[in-house]
């Protein structure tokens, strides 16, 4: 993981900042008080991890990727900032109040270890993860375009049935979950981010923020993808496609757990 996202982080936060919403739905989750002291694991270039510390908490923020984390590191000097694996965190027992997972569980080698190790360094307190689901991403109309690089993205994420497991077994409680529907003023340019906006796909800047094109997807794919969606927008023909693939599943979704 630290291999990809290093290249990635090169140009990260071209395209990706902490989006309002889902940032005041990460901070409802957690139910903390100001002050409260939170990790957010895999934190990448950190913009969830400023966007909160920015509601007042007291955010540490760790990461594989030290070319993510250089960038993490200009944001916000009052946050700690950390390189180090999920599955091997290098804090105490009971370190924190609750801990936070945005987009990142499905890049973790194996889920057990990362949450055993965050529920290790929970006091007492919640996990709130930010993921999608395989069934979500079945329903995305980027498969009408990318459906190999789709595929092989969604074949990468753990099913919700397979987290609420581990969780468990690494000692947590499951809370709830949450549906997340994709907006057309959303500020993250994740994978779906352009749910709305079709054109948003044809811009090279935007498909090297998502690793679904950066990592999985080939260029031949990309280059053939780009050409049917260009002239389907061209010719209105993209509005017929988005709606054979309405859900109503959510687009992404918050999985709550907590440690009691």
């Amino acid at each position: 993981m630290s291999v990809l996202y290093n290249q990635i982080g090169k140009g990260y936060d071209t395209t990706r900042q902490a989006d309002p919403e889902i940032t005041r739905r990460l901070r409802g989750h957690l139910q903390l008080k100001d002050d409260a002291q939170v990790l957010d694991v895999a934190c990448g270039t950190g913009n969830y991890t400023v966007a909160l510390e920015q509601t007042g908490l007291h955010m540490t923020g760790c990461d594989l990727s030290g070319q993510m984390l250089d960038q993490a590191r200009e944001k916000l000097s009052s946050v700690v900032w950390d390189e180090a694996d999920a599955a091997q965190l290098p804090y105490e027992d009971g370190q924190f109040d609750g801990a936070v997972c945005t987009l990142a569980i499905h890049h973790f080698k194996t889920l057990l270890p990362a949450f055993k190790e965050t529920f290790r360094v929970l006091s007492r307190g919640r996990f709130v993860i930010f993921t999608s689901a395989p069934e979500q991403m079945d329903r995305y109309w980027l498969k009408e375009y990318f459906p190999k690089a789709v595929d092989e993205s969604a074949s990468q994420m753990p099913m919700p049935k397979e987290v609420n497991r581990t969780l468990m077994q690494a000692g947590f409680r499951i809370v709830g979950h949450e549906s997340f529907l994709v907006q057309p003023d959303l500020q993250d340019f994740f994978l779906y981010s352009g749910k709305f906006d079709p054109s948003m796909y044809l811009d090279p800047d935007v498909r090297a923020g998502m690793s679904t094109f950066s990592s999985l997807a080939s260029e031949e794919e990309v280059a053939e993808g780009c050409r049917r969606l260009k002239e389907d927008i061209e010719s209105g023909r993209i509005e017929e496609v988005r709606s054979r693939y309405r859900s109503s599943r959510g687009d992404y979704l918050f999985i709550v757990a907590e440690k009691y």
